[in-house]
């Protein structure tokens, strides 16, 4: 039906409040109206609307499955959750399965059929549209802020409870590669973070925040406290790229495969590129084509904005509108140029005929602080506008340049109705030079003042004492309502409240004419162009009223010819009649002669042949009232209008199907009655409306209710339907924030009305009184009031003194005054009216029974306790304790503390603020209050110390326990977070505290950390302030010369760039260099046997982990660093072993203490390990390497002493065991699988429960891994048993040091000694005690792989 349209906001603070198809159909809710338009790279097509809710859109969703994009849903506050078909734009399905406001919505990707919405009670409804079937479930009791549907699963939905919003994706690249396959969600939240959860982990893998962009647009008031919101979007086919809005309204791209600080990219990052201004709600990506991708996003500053994915820049804008459209003007200057005037206290100029974007538009609001209802471009000065807002403020905006608006310095009481240009009138505020025009604006309290463009801040002039003093008028003049100069400035018209419009003749404003034909107020008035084919029409003057009449009228004649004194005229030249409600606004045609297009308030535009009184077109696009129209200065086919619908629609004249407005049931009856209605009683009705009817705000009727928005009835000629349809279309609560009443067209909303604006100049709501039941006795009959007279009389006038009550309480004495107050306070009481009851008790003096009253209904206030003072201290304090508990209950925790206080009740005051967790208010009033040793300061200060703590507050949970004299809890709290740095600040408050041991403890932990990062320098430093840890530096000193010596050897690689400059590689043996580290730099040498007694006695304390043949190279540096120096240490001499042959372990362990049988252990076992990587070489290299010399056995005793070490009988004997006892085990399952299995079937259940209990018994008591093994043993139970338990008593023979000391496997030591001796021959011994230990203790299995060797030996 439109051309074009600016639509209405969309709704703010909604989780998925948009959406857009795979066809590029992007719809979002708007007040209750769902707009749909098509995305183009150019500019948005809007394609119509889906109308059906009667309550604001809270959610909106596409079905996003192949052959089903005509589908969306969309949900409401009216409860509803509707199916439409985008196509038909007609309700397909709907539920009502809610019971409380619904606040989010989403259709499931992963199914079809299933819609999913969740209500601010925490209830989540899977609706499923095919069959109509819902399912509610009950997550959790809180309000569900938003959701979002699995794209890979349809029986999983993520809920987000309070400013948090969610999205699913699926990742398989870069950062996440890594990750275990599964879902991965995005969400944002007030913590100016966007996370990555990890479904199938459970928890958040990757944290982004928010960078702290600097605002480059301040594009809207930033007086406007918004709240804090973050939205996430993973556009579709991007798993490496999340977007998301930032704080001023910036939209950011993140690269999760991207390294490094910044991980983002701005979107509109090029100069001069529009970016939103406030923050963003909601975002939509769709891909068109392979090389289009667009995002779609809707923002706090009334604009939707498309981004093109690929250069991340603005492709277009449309601006929307967030209040009633007042009014509309196009510049008679800039071609095309119009102005809105809208209720979200913002001014619009759009370029309507820009080329290249057609929706050009620049929002103004700098001095605007209300809504805009009146605009007027100055006739001659490009980008001169006046406006005037809903405050009675009037300005001069130069839309042109960047300055601020000037203000004038006079002020309308009330509402701005009209702005209008036109010549000076006297006086011409002193200047030698006046200026060609002058600026007069009609406001809410019937005046009209002239302004000065050239400067605001003089002070205005009323025109109506010039009116006055040139037609000598001495009786007060009607109030104005609207006023409009005729084009060549030779007369202006002025619209009345009551109905008339005066024509005067400038500039002495001279009275020619009262035209006395509108009986209400005057909503508009419009003279004809002046460049039309026919100069008789250019003296026809347009007003409409609310009566739904617009007449015509010619004032050639008058203006032509002025008369001597003022005509009065009452017939029209014409008489349009059609509308059935208010007209609100007129515009004749620039192009036509005698073509008036007309605003009403029955929802319609209508377009009229004035000379033929015929009706043109008919346009019905809006779903609200109408308050503006303007013709297109450029197009004659082309009107504009606007409305209360939030939305301004261009529509073309030619295109319309309906002719004529849409007619009620009794418009003819109206009609006649009209025709048929006196004069008398048209003039009582149309009494002046005056200040009993003024305008209304967006609570359900526009400004100006006495111009042109009273309320309609059947007077007007509406039918009972089309009240009906015009309530539910304004019962809407748009995205400002603001709650639009339900306007019901009765004599009862207008009391309504008039009770809540007392300041729009209405009668006010008379109050309560407090004397109901003799009111009501003054409302009886005549009789019955004169009886009561002659019963007073006859009582003032005897002696006889009855009891009257509330008769005459009044008039007699105070005994009966006292009875009517007892009567009215139970009549009070019994209504609900405790307050009115509580005055009375007041005014009889009973403070007490006042007091008590109160407390008893809950309803004291700080009046009332304020008074209690008067009844006595007793009565005081009870008064004071009640109020505290209805405080309490209240809520008021701190205003209840104060009144404790009041009473001396410190303590009290205390346990209330603590109970409630108000730790801070609670600890200043004790600090305040008592002294500094009392025990409740210790017990606030822990209190909240545990409460921080458990939160992840451990900083300032520290703080409260050094102010509890609890230093070592401090210490312990701020080391919980477990990073370095806080494990170092720990370990020094422990330090400084004396607490010597937790300050050992930690700084140990910390340098582990620091060891454990390579950081060789960190871990020294901490160290260094601990005396009582020089065994610790010690063997650090050791692990980093160890892996300095072996990086240098290429046994692993270092990658530490903090390290001392003395372990660098260097020349020379390793025991020197040792030496003389540890004597140059901790002052430990050969003599200082006390310094090494007390490294040893720390060493030794210290639990190395075993090693594992999965032990990364590093663990096993720095546990052969423990082991080296512990067996230094352990000869009482600085001494440690050498990574470079057998030999030099086995110089060292003679050293060693005999007795120590541990320390020999550790040595014999690393002397093995070393022998084990020589005997793997010489395997390697024995082809080339003999292992006996030409002259004949000279290396014999050499290798005798480097490998026969790995020939130890203790060792193999304790590895025989161990595998027989893992083959036992084996043996033992595969014997209860067989039985359970026979025993299964022969459904013999008891014998196979037993089984199974013997199988965990011994898998329980003897967990060792299995091996394999030979089966020669019989498979009996009782036997397998019997041979564990033999085992067992074997392997506790052997010494504890024996099983905790890793060592090489023996019989693989001896097959590859045999292996080898098969090359190159092997020493005798060698070879001989290789074959004696595989005899012994080898298995079936290790007998076959060395069966050859064996037949050898024989």
């Amino acid at each position: 039906m439109y051309e074009r349209l600016l639509p209405a906001s969309p709704n703010w603070y909604l989780s998925r409040c948009s959406d857009i198809n795979s066809n590029g159909v992007f719809g979002f809710g708007a007040k209750n109206t769902v707009y749909l338009m098509t995305v183009t790279p150019s500019w948005p097509v809007l394609v119509g609307e889906l109308t059906g809710h009667k309550e604001r859109v809270s959610g909106f969703s596409f079905c996003h499955h192949p052959g089903l994009e005509n589908l969306c849903s969309s949900s409401s506050d009216d409860g509803t959750v509707k199916i439409w078909d985008i196509e038909q734009k007609v309700v397909l399905k709907e539920h009502r399965a809610h019971q409380s406001t619904i606040t989010a919505l989403h259709w499931a990707p992963a199914e079809k059929d299933l819609v999913v919405s969740g209500d601010e009670k925490g209830i989540v409804v899977c609706y499923w549209q095919n069959h109509g079937e819902t399912q509610s479930f009950f997550p959790e009791p809180r309000s569900i802020f938003c959701l979002s549907c699995s794209p890979h699963s349809g029986n999983y939905v993520a809920v987000g409870f309070y400013d948090v919003c969610f999205c699913f994706q699926e990742a398989n690249s870069g950062a996440l590669a890594g990750i275990k396959k599964g879902c991965y969600l995005a969400s944002g939240s007030k913590d100016l973070t966007v996370r990555i959860w990890s479904t199938a982990r459970g928890r958040g893998v990757m944290t982004l925040k928010l960078p702290n962009l600097k605002r480059r647009s301040t594009g809207m008031d930033p007086s406007l406290k918004e709240k804090l919101w973050l939205t996430v979007h993973w556009p579709k086919g991007r798993p490496s790229h999340v977007l998301s809005s930032c704080f001023g309204g910036e939209l950011i791209m993140w690269d999760l495969d991207k390294t490094g600080k910044q991980k983002w990219s701005l979107l509109g990052s090029s100069p001069g590129s529009q970016t939103h201004s406030r923050i963003v709600f909601n975002v939509s990506s769709v891909h068109l084509g392979e090389e289009q991708e667009f995002l779609i996003s809707t923002s706090l500053d009334r604009e939707i904005k498309c981004w093109d994915l690929l250069t991340l820049e603005c492709c277009w804008t449309l601006p929307t509108l967030g209040g009633y459209v007042y009014k509309m003007s196009f510049s008679p200057v800039g071609v095309g140029y119009l102005a809105l005037g809208i209720g979200d206290n913002m001014i619009r100029v759009w370029n309507t005929v820009s080329v290249s974007n057609k929706y050009d538009s620049k929002s103004f609001w700098q001095g605007v602080k209300s809504k805009v209802t009146a605009l007027s471009w100055h006739p001659t000065k490009e980008g001169s506008l006046a406006f005037g807002t809903d405050d009675g403020k009037v300005g001069i905006y130069e839309v042109f340049s960047s300055k601020p608006p000037q203000i004038s310095s006079t002020y309308h009481r009330k509402t701005v109705y009209s702005l209008a240009w036109g010549p000076p009138v006297p006086p011409v505020f002193g200047a030698e030079d006046p200026p060609p025009f002058t600026l007069y604006s009609c406001a809410g309290e019937g005046l009209i003042f002239q302004h000065n463009p050239c400067k605001l801040s003089t002070d205005a002039t009323d025109i109506d004492k010039l009116i006055r003093s040139t037609n000598s008028i001495k009786h007060k003049l009607s109030l104005h309502s609207d006023l409009s100069w005729k084009p060549d400035g030779r007369a202006l018209a002025i619209g009345n409240e009551d109905g008339s419009i005066d024509v005067f003749l400038a500039p002495e404003l001279k009275l020619l004419c009262t035209i006395q034909q509108h009986h209400k107020i005057i909503n508009t008035l419009h003279w004809h162009h002046e460049h039309s084919t026919c100069p008789e029409v250019s003296y026809l003057l347009a007003s409409g009223s609310s009566n739904a009449i617009v007449y015509v009228h010619d004032l050639r004649s008058i203006i032509e010819s002025p008369p001597e004194s003022p005509v009065l005229m009452t017939e029209a030249f014409r008489s349009l009649a059609g509308h059935t409600a208010k007209i609100t606004g007129l515009s004749w045609s620039p192009h036509h002669d005698g073509r008036l297009v007309t605003a009403c308030y029955d929802g319609t535009a209508q377009v009229w042949d004035v000379l033929t009184e015929e009706a043109v077109c008919n346009y019905r696009g809006h779903q609200g009232r109408l308050l503006c129209v303007q013709w297109s200065p450029v197009d004659p086919d082309l009107v504009w209008t606007g409305g209360d619908d939030f939305t301004v629609q261009e529509w073309a004249v030619s295109k319309q199907e309906h002719a004529k407005p849409p007619r009620g049931k009794k418009s003819v009856e109206l009609e006649k009655k009209r025709a048929f209605q006196s004069k008398s009683k048209a003039k009582k009705k149309n009494k002046s409306v005056g200040k009993g009817e003024m305008r209304v705000e967006e609570c359900g009727v526009p400004h100006g209710e006495e111009r042109c928005w009273n309320t309609v009835g059947v007077e007007e000629g509406l039918s009972d339907k089309e009240e009906e349809a015009m309530s539910e279309g304004t019962s809407t609560f748009p995205p400002t924030g603001i709650s639009h009443l339900l306007f019901h067209y009765s004599l009862s909303f207008k009391f309504i009305f008039h009770w809540c604006f007392p300041e729009m100049g209405v009668k006010k709501r008379k109050a309560r009184s407090i004397f109901q039941l003799s009111i009501s006795m003054d409302h009886r009959s005549k009789e019955e009031l004169q009886e009561d007279c002659l019963t007073l009389a006859t009582l003032r006038h005897s002696e006889c003194k009855s009891a009257l009550g509330t008769l005459l309480g009044l008039f007699t004495d105070r005994a009966a005054l006292y009875r009517m107050l007892e009567e009215e306070g139970q009549n009070h009481i019994e209504e609900g009216y405790f307050e009115s009851a509580v005055y009375l008790l007041l005014w009889k003096g009973d403070i007490a029974g006042a007091l008590q009253m109160a407390t008893d209904k809950g309803e004291l206030t700080d009046h009332l306790v304020s008074m209690a003072p008067m009844a006595g201290y007793q009565v005081w304090v009870r008064t004071v304790e009640a109020f505290v508990k209805q405080l309490c209950i209240q809520e008021q925790f701190l205003k209840a503390s104060s009144y404790l206080l009041s009473l001396h009740r410190v303590y009290e005051a205390v346990e209330l603020l603590k109970s409630h967790q108000l730790f801070r208010e609670a600890i200043a009033l004790a600090k305040a209050r008592l002294q500094p040793e009392d025990p409740v300061l210790g017990e606030l200060y822990t209190s909240w110390a545990a409460l921080l703590a458990k939160d992840g507050h451990y900083a300032t949970a520290a703080r409260c326990y050094l102010a509890a004299d609890s230093s070592f809890d401090a210490a312990k709290v701020i080391a919980k977070k477990g990073d370095v740095a806080s494990l170092k600040t720990a370990a020094e408050l422990a330090r400084i505290a004396g607490e010597e041991d937790l300050s050992h403890s930690l700084s140990l932990r910390c340098a582990k950390d620091l060891l454990s990062a390579l950081d060789w320098l960190g871990a020294q430093e901490v160290l260094r302030t601990q005396e009582s840890l020089l065994g610790h530096r010690l063997l650090f000193c050791t692990n980093e010369l160890l892996v300095s010596r072996v990086t240098e050897t290429n046994g692993i690689t270092q990658s530490s760039t903090s390290s001392h400059s003395w372990s660098k590689p260097c020349e020379g043996d390793f025991l020197n260099t040792l030496k003389a580290v540890w004597e140059r730099e901790f002052g430990v040498s050969d003599g200082d046997v006390e310094k090494i007694q007390a490294a040893h006695k720390q060493l030794k304390a210290v639990e190395n982990p075993s090693v594992t043949f999965n032990v990364s190279i590093k663990q096993v540096c720095l546990g052969t660093g423990h082991a080296s120096v512990y067996c230094a240490l352990g000869t009482r001499s600085v001494c440690v072993v050498c990574f470079v042959c057998a030999s030099s372990v086995s110089q060292y362990k003679e050293k060693l203490d005999p007795r120590d049988e541990r320390s020999l252990t550790v040595a014999l076992g690393l002397q093995a390990f070393l022998s084990y990587l020589g005997l793997y070489e010489l395997w390697w290299n024995s082809n080339d390497v003999p292992l006996t010399s030409e002259e004949g056995g000279s290396r014999e005793p050499a290798l005798l002493a480097t490998y026969g070490v790995l020939l130890s009988e203790v060792h193999v004997s304790f590895q025989a065991t161990q595998r027989a006892i893992a083959e036992i085990q084996r043996r033992l399952s595969e014997l209860v699988k067989q039985h359970a299995r026979t025993q299964e079937s022969q459904a013999d259940a008891v014998h196979y429960n037993i089984s199974l209990l013997c199988f965990f018994f011994f898998f329980f008591f003897f967990p060792l891994p299995p091996l394999s093994f030979s089966r020669n043993d019989s498979e009996s139970l009782p036997s397998l048993i019997a041979m564990v338990s033999e085992h067992h008593k074997e392997l506790a023979n052997i010494p504890e040091h024996i099983k905790k000391t890793p060592f090489p496997d023996v019989i693989e030591c001896c097959l590859v000694i045999l292996h080898v001796d098969a090359i190159s021959p092997a020493p005798p011994e060698l070879r001989n005690q290789a074959v004696q230990l595989l005899r012994k203790y080898g298995a079936v299995s290790h007998c076959r792989a060395s069966q050859r060797f064996l037949s050898d030996t024989h």
